[in-house]
């Protein structure tokens, strides 16, 4: 109890003195649609009468218990054989969703299976041996109905639709094992994309690593230049194919109708979970958001960054990659929309 008190003082304290401002989040108009009628919400339903407007629903309490009723608010049903795609994270540094936060959804409320693929740029999660041991030391193993390397025993094409950058997406073998997929994700700066997010989990996160012939993530990485080494491609290039690759995902999966996706916004380091000594987040946690359209799950999260008076130092770095762009294509070719409905969950 006095370690937990001990270190939410230290974490409030890092953030009073080296947060940096965000001179924005007064004038900063959201792509959140105004509430078109009155009435009260219930969890599950929109307020309005455009249903063409995805909700994106919002917890502030970041807990077990909250992951599962925001995922509930959604009114999504996980039929057949589910999958949860989290990242098991580089290093025990790093800032990656902690089992014991997700274990009341993924194992007693979905008894699924968590999936991951290997990485593209070495470390510690790059090939079978390795990423098991690192998911058993950070204790996945321990919180699902089992744990699956998607890309262990290779590789499968996914076509990519109305791709402008790629038109094939490579992804494990065992993605076509799933009935229904959680996109549980944490949302957060990333050192190429800008911010990383639920678009990241389906596209990069679910691409096959550098352990089989066709590297999925090396596809994204370039912009459909190469699928065996890195090489480099325009950044907006790299941004678009995240979008595609992400699209294809859903696009397999009943048009997306075999996905949900929940974001949490604590530790909002400027760096990604797959950086092994990440920045120290210097702004507040926000919450948990949900919804069944990722783009709008994402803009969401940005909008709430861009409100927050804290949040300068993840702003430069989603502005400094221009990763705003990410969610600009994924609306233009039809993945999904930018404006929401937000429905706070109590």
């Amino acid at each position: 109890m006095k370690k937990t008190i001990f270190l939410t003082i230290s974490a409030l304290l890092t953030f009073s003195l080296f947060a940096k401002d965000n001179p924005k989040a007064a004038s900063y108009k959201t792509h959140e649609v105004s509430t078109l009628r009155q009435g009260s919400v219930t969890e599950g339903s929109s307020t309005s009468s455009d249903k063409s407007v995805p909700v994106v629903y919002f917890i502030r309490d970041i807990t077990p218990q909250a992951l599962v009723k925001v995922y509930k608010a959604t009114g999504y049903t996980a039929k057949g054989k589910t999958g949860v795609k989290v990242s098991t994270g580089e290093s025990e540094k790093t800032n990656y969703l902690r089992p014991a936060l997700i274990k009341n959804l993924v194992k007693d409320e979905l008894n699924a299976t968590i999936v991951e693929c290997n990485t593209a740029y070495g470390g510690s999660r790059s090939n079978n041996i390795d990423h098991m041991r690192i998911a058993k030391e950070h204790g996945f193993l321990d919180v699902a109905n089992g744990f699956d390397l998607q890309d262990a025993d290779g590789y499968m094409t996914l076509p990519v639709k109305g791709g402008v950058r790629l038109k094939e997406n490579y992804v494990g073998t065992h993605f076509k094992d799933y009935d229904t997929y959680l996109i549980l994700s944490h949302f957060k700066g990333h050192a190429m994309g800008g911010f990383g997010g639920a678009i990241k989990n389906l596209s990069i996160g679910f691409a096959s690593g550098m352990s089989v012939a066709k590297s999925g993530k090396l596809n994204i990485h370039s912009a459909g230049r190469s699928v065996t080494s890195w090489t480099h491609c325009p950044q907006d290039e790299f941004l678009e194919s995240m979008a595609e690759a992400a699209k294809s995902v859903c696009d397999y999966m009943q048009d997306g109708k075999g996905i949900v996706c929940v974001n949490v916004m604590n530790r909002l380091s400027v760096d990604c979970d797959c950086d092994s000594t990440p920045a120290e987040p210097d702004m507040h946690d926000i919450g948990i958001l949900a919804s069944l359209d990722p783009v709008a799950l994402d803009q969401a999260c940005v909008d709430l960054v861009y409100k927050a008076k804290d949040s300068g130092s993840l702003i430069e770095r989603i502005e400094s990659r221009n990763g705003i762009h990410t969610l600009e294509h994924a609306e233009k070719i039809g993945f999904g929309s930018r404006n929401y409905r937000l429905v706070e969950i109590k």
